[in-house]
Formats: structure tokens, sequence, C-alpha cells
């Protein structure tokens, strides 16, 4: 049987919404995680871009185009077919989570929240005080992927400072950064100045220092605090805005 380039229409209409893996033929190794209809994932596996402003589309694209040089094809396999909509992001984001290390410029869509911990972690989660809901603070929101000391306020600036796509006007406008670990506030920071990263042009990273005493106490207390409000929490990018 020849190698199938494309969902025939009946097979479309049964098919529906999948989740797929792209996988590189020379190690192995799956590089991206993406969801989709109709023939998305051949389009995707032959460098296709299906939207303009793609932003995973330079990283991905680089991959795909070194295997099709090396006179290989990217492999694709269909995980799970005929999701009903509502699930199509949970399914979506499981896969993102299993699989470190890909392309995917975004994070599975509520990975921040929902995402891979150890029970520990979920008992000091949901056991946390609450953040207040909507404070006056003009504030930037950073969700950190992984944490080395948590009770050393130097420990977080470090993973937090940069570099991160931000924008720069609404960075400036902010008082406080506040990183977000596991839909933990687990320390703030007032950024003194924002600067462009030499080494990743289009990222910022910030000089900045911890809030005082009392700045600290409201957001995140003495082991974190949890986030609420639903525009404040992380959904599918790392930075969020919140009055700026």
């Amino acid at each position: 049987m020849a190698s199938v380039t494309g969902f025939p229409p009946e097979v479309v209409e049964r098919v529906g919404n999948y989740v797929y893996r792209l996988i590189d033929p020379r190690n192995g190794e799956t590089f991206y995680v993406g969801r989709g209809k109709g023939n998305r994932v051949f389009d995707h596996a032959r460098g296709i871009a299906l939207a303009q402003g793609d932003e995973e589309l330079s990283v991905k694209l680089e991959r795909i185009l070194e295997i099709r040089n090396a006179g290989l094809e990217v492999i694709h396999v269909i995980h799970r077919h005929d999701i009903p909509k509502e699930a199509l992001s949970h399914v979506e984001a499981a896969l993102i989570d299993a699989f470190p290390g890909l392309t995917n410029e975004s994070g599975g869509e509520g990975s921040a929240q929902y995402g891979p911990m150890h029970v520990d972690e979920i008992v000091r989660k949901y056991v946390a005080p609450e953040m207040e809901a909507s404070p006056p603070e003009r504030l930037i929101l950073i969700n950190i992927n992984k944490i080395i000391d948590r009770s050393s306020p130097e420990s977080v600036y470090a993973q937090l400072k940069g570099n991160w796509k931000v924008n720069p006007a609404r960075a400036e406008k902010a008082q406080y950064v506040i990183a977000v670990y596991r839909g933990l506030a687990v320390g703030i920071y007032t950024a003194e100045k924002w600067h462009e990263s030499v080494e990743y042009p289009g990222r910022y990273w910030f000089d900045g220092r911890a809030a005082q005493a009392d700045i600290w106490e409201r957001f995140v207390g003495k082991g974190g605090k949890r986030i609420s409000n639903e525009a404040m929490k992380h959904v599918r990018f790392p930075v969020r805005y919140w009055n700026c």
C-alpha cells in the first residue's frame, strides 16, 4: 500500500479533531505535538505553514528542512482522533507534557496549572492561601517551568529575570514582576529596567530586586499563594499582564 499523503474526504469526516506527533526519523525523537483536523498533519509534516504569524514555524521548519535535506521524510503519528472539541486542548497538553524538548513555542493549555506534579506539589498548591483576586497594582506574571530553591528570593529571581517574549512598552509600565510556579505566586520583584537580549533578539530580561516586605507578604507570603483569578492564570504562553 502506497504511503498516504492526505485523508480522503470520507475519512476526514470520520477522523474529526485529532492530536498528532511529528517524529525525526534519524533518531526517533518526537519534536512537535499539535492538534488539527482535515489534512493539517500532512501539511505540517511537509513544512507548510497553515497560518501566517506562526511563532513556532521557524524552529519547527528548520528541523523539518534538516530531515528533508537528509533525503528523509518526517514521520507523523495520530495519537487520538475523533476527539470532542471540549477535550482537545487537554489531550494535546498531556502529550506536550510527556515529551520534553519539543519545538513547540508554547506549552500545553493549562499545563502550568494542571501539568506534571509530584503529589507533594499538588497538596501544597491546593492548601496554599489564595492571592488577592483583583490587586490594583500593574503586574506581569511569568510562569517558570522549574525552581531550584523556592525559599531563596535570589534563586527565584535568577530563573525569572529572562529571556522572555514581552511587549516592552507594557513591561515598562508594570510595577512588579511575579514568578509563578505550578499555579502559585512564589516571588515578586520590582523591575528597574528591561533590556533586549543580545543572544536572543526579540526577547527581554530585567534588572530587578525583591519587592519590599509588605508587598512580598501580600502576594507571596511564606510558601506561595494560589492564583484564583482566571485572567491571571497562564494558558499557553508564559507571560500574562495585569492592569498594564
